[in-house]
């Protein structure tokens, strides 16, 4: 311990400025290791902890049936809190179409949904100038607690006919001066991606104005609200809320959302996929450190090997030589740990991303001990045991007599009769040599092809989410418009001759008259939307993943979701039951649905129009669903038609025509698409890495067989060529071998996230990374063979050949 401590004392005074370098490059290695896999577990756990902080509901009961009893309902057994919400309301004192969500159960915030605050406080249930917003609406809006909105309500008569009377359709009621008391999140009451942020007034608004918001919810009355209920027995309980409210109603039809499987586990879902891209960050990282952080602390326990062997001569031992050359790597390692754990620390606070964002109920800096507490210890004995192992082989290296492992491409060029440029550099490309001549030749043969593999499979994959983003019907949104024909029964106009319009307009390449109902599964395991299927002169387009679409009345398509959710498969029959009974179907198909109302995109199914008439009496929601051709896709197209169609008939007036909005999975895969190529670049900061030390070491320790050859006549630029080859060897290697794997990486984890999201899938080709790959790879290689062949063409023969 005396001697490594002597000589540590010597050798820090000597290489304090290396020691440093090599102490920064393990923290900022470090960090990004840590702040990854961290933010992973931040990540992966932010829905979780959001529900434990909270009272969530159970279940969503959206009745949106005028005089809907709800004394009936929260008399159940198995309800324990209801709290009843009612409509949205434009905020006309901000750009946009934003509105402002309506609570009017006064234990909204209390029993049920108790939110987390972080700034300000709940509203006050009996006040009608109050409101809380969510993290999304201040962010974007730039809207906070204090600050103030104007919110318009309805009259009467526009609250019983569900739409405005004013310029444009606007409402002509009072108009409301909200103050904004407190920025919340819940599992109900939470920021979407993509979207605006949300805004709930306080339940004293709808005491205040109740025939401008929720009108008369009595019994027999022609109010209209929906509830949030929380059930003893949890999740596990919604099949007897079903059924129990089927019996006490009379209403089988009644939608219940299970809001864990609704909301819940998607959310969940897609914090998983987000941490585990995050893991996989923290993996190529991890690798990265590897070839590069660990090539420079082999350099470093090297060359103190190397001036070691005089005290070897003198009677170290090798045990001695292999601590003595470790310990400053070591304490370098702890240094860099320490400044790793620091920067892990505040790179926290931009953590979690995308989804878990939103759900975060503790945002801000977070030190996470499980991560953090044992990597300061595993990353200073990692450092040690590497610096202790290439002190091991450095020693060693002298006194190994291996057969040099030899290349058959490298024999093959040499056989071929090239120049001997190429031969040579082949062989410094390919043959990793032996003892101190040896270079890592395998490292930077895997480092290249992992580069371009990195660098190809993240470009695949973005273009795969950039196709997604820009095409809906991957999401089985197939058309570009659609009208709101009627709900609850009532049909708003001639929906014949609406839909007769469409098909006789040229633009229109595709029209569905929906009406929409919803059914319950067998023993309530489930509510699924079903929409029918007119058929007809110009059909609508339906995204079919598996099978095909209902042909016949006891036949239908249900989406991945409601599959899931009602457990029946292809070729199974499953019972359904709507307000006209019960009726078995046979699934013939699976597929995807409009985003609708009460059913996002994977959630639903397909009925004929007599598949439709036999479970359901009217309707709950109707809708006309329009594609257009390409030419035909424009912002004003929903007025151009809507002209168009009230033209042909004045009665057609009262529809009118609105693009559907961006869903919230697009803005979900937009936020994971930067983590995938930042994979890449990391991955080719490896390959360079690799190749560049390859290169330079090649330079060193094949010195002395450059110098042979230059003393048979091998000139400078034949010196430079032969450094030249190696690089465009090794690009060619990566190439070659990452392309396809690249390509084919690529298009699996693509694949992967299309059947998880779910999506339809197409297989992704990035075009101009497949044109540029190769150039680019050529380009970089040659470039780091500058140096090290300046350094080969400009070598000292006479004194490498008398020292050698």
């Amino acid at each position: 311990m005396t001697v490594v401590l002597s000589w540590l004392r010597v050798d820090l005074r000597r290489r304090w400025r290396s020691l440093a370098v090599l102490a920064l490059l393990i923290a900022v290695a470090g960090g990004t290791v840590f702040a990854a896999l961290a933010g992973a577990r931040r990540q992966a756990s932010a829905p979780h902890r959001l529900y434990d902080r909270t009272l969530p509901a159970t279940a969503a009961i959206l009745a949106n049936t005028p005089g809907f009893d709800w004394d009936r309902v929260r008399a159940l057994p198995e309800v324990e809190e209801l709290s009843l919400f009612g409509p949205s309301y434009p905020i006309v004192s901000l750009p946009g179409a934003l509105e402002a969500d309506l609570a009017i159960g006064h234990d909204m915030f209390s029993t049920i949904e108790r939110p987390v605050v972080y700034t300000g406080r709940l509203p006050d249930a009996a006040r009608a100038d109050e409101a809380v917003v969510t993290r999304g609406f201040v962010s974007r809006l730039n809207k906070g607690v204090g600050d103030r909105v104007v919110v318009a309500l309805p009259t009467p008569k526009e609250l019983a006919a569900h739409a405005g009377s004013g310029p444009g359709g606007a409402l002509t009621g009072p108009r409301l001066g909200i103050r904004i008391v407190g920025v919340v999140a819940s599992p109900w009451f939470s920021d979407e991606p993509g979207r605006p942020g949300g805004m709930l007034l306080s339940a004293g608004v709808a005491a205040r104005y109740p025939s401008n918001t929720i009108g008369d919810l009595r019994r027999g009355g022609t109010g209209v609200a929906n509830a949030l209920i929380r059930l003893r027995g949890g999740q596990a309980a919604i099949p007897r809320l079903r059924s129990d409210l089927a019996k006490a109603t009379g209403r089988p039809d009644v939608d219940v959302w299970d809001l864990l499987e609704q909301f819940g586990k998607p959310a969940q879902r897609q914090a998983t996929f987000e941490a585990r891209c995050l893991l996989a960050f923290a993996g190529a990282a991890f690798l990265a450190a590897i070839f590069l952080v660990g090539q420079a602390i082999v350099r470093y326990a090297a060359a103190s090997t190397s001036e070691l062997q005089t005290l070897r001569a003198l009677g170290m031992t090798p045990r001695q030589a292999v601590g003595t050359a470790a310990a400053g790597p070591a304490i370098a390692g702890a240094v860099g740990a320490v400044l790793a754990v620091g920067a892990a620390y505040v790179a926290s606070r931009w953590f979690p991303i995308g989804t878990a964002a939103t759900l975060e109920p503790s945002p801000g800096f977070s030190f996470d001990a499980v991560v953090l507490g044992p990597g300061i210890a595993v990353l200073t004995v990692l450092v040690a045991l590497a610096a202790a192992a290439a002190a091991r082989l450095a020693l060693g290296a002298a006194t190994r007599n291996v057969a040099a492992r030899r290349s058959a491409v490298a024999s093959t060029v040499a056989r071929g009769g090239l120049a001997v440029p190429v031969v040579i550099g082949t062989r410094f490309a390919l043959e990793a040599g032996r003892g101190r001549t040896s270079v890592p030749v395998r490292p930077a043969l895997i480092g290249a092809v992992t580069g371009v593999l990195g660098i190809l499979a993240a470009f695949t994959f973005s273009q795969g989410v950039t196709d997604a983003s820009n095409h809906p019907e991957r999401f089985g949104q197939t058309f570009q418009l659609s009208a709101f024909m009627g709900d609850n029964g009532e049909t708003y106009g001639p929906a014949d001759k609406l839909t007769a319009a469409l098909r006789a307009n040229p633009d229109v390449t595709g029209v569905d008259d929906a009406r929409i109902s919803v059914a319950t599964g067998p023993r309530g395991s489930g509510s699924v939307t079903l929409y029918s299927y007119s058929g007809g002169r110009k059909p609508l387009d339906v995204v079919v993943t598996r099978g095909r679409m209902p042909r016949a009345a006891n036949e239908i398509l249900l989406a991945p979701q409601s599959m899931a959710g009602l457990h029946v498969a292809m070729d199974q029959t499953v019972a359904l039951t709507g307000n006209k009974g019960t009726r078995t179907l046979k699934v013939v198909g699976a597929g995807l649905v409009p985003n609708g109302f009460h059913n996002t995109y994977a959630d639903g199914g397909w009925l004929t129009d007599a598949g439709y008439d036999s479970v359901f009496r009217g309707h709950k929601f109707r809708l006309a669903y329009v594609a257009l051709r390409p030419g035909a896709r424009t912002s004003h197209a929903g007025d151009a038609l809507t002209a168009y169609v009230t033209k042909t008939d004045p009665a057609l007036a009262a529809f009118r025509f609105e693009q559907p909005e961006t869903l919230s999975e697009v803005y979900q895969l937009r936020q994971v698409r930067g983590l995938p190529i930042v994979l890449g670049i990391f991955l080719a900061l490896l390959a360079v890495g690799a190749v560049g030390h390859a290169l330079a070491t090649a330079v060193r320790r094949r010195s002395h067989d450059l110098a042979v050859l230059r003393a048979l006549g091998m000139t400078q630029w034949q010196s430079r060529w032969v450094v030249v080859t190696q690089a465009t060897v090794l690009a060619l290697v990566g190439l070659v071998f990452g392309i396809p794997l690249g390509l084919a990486v690529g298009r699996t984890v693509w694949r992967a996230v299309s059947d998880y999201t779910p999506i339809q899938y197409v297989a992704p080709t990035a075009v101009w990374t497949l044109l540029f790959v190769g150039p680019a790879a050529l380009l970089i290689a040659n470039a780091l063979a500058a140096w090290p062949g300046r350094r080969a063409a400009r070598m000292r023969i006479s004194h490498i050949l008398r020292t050698e």
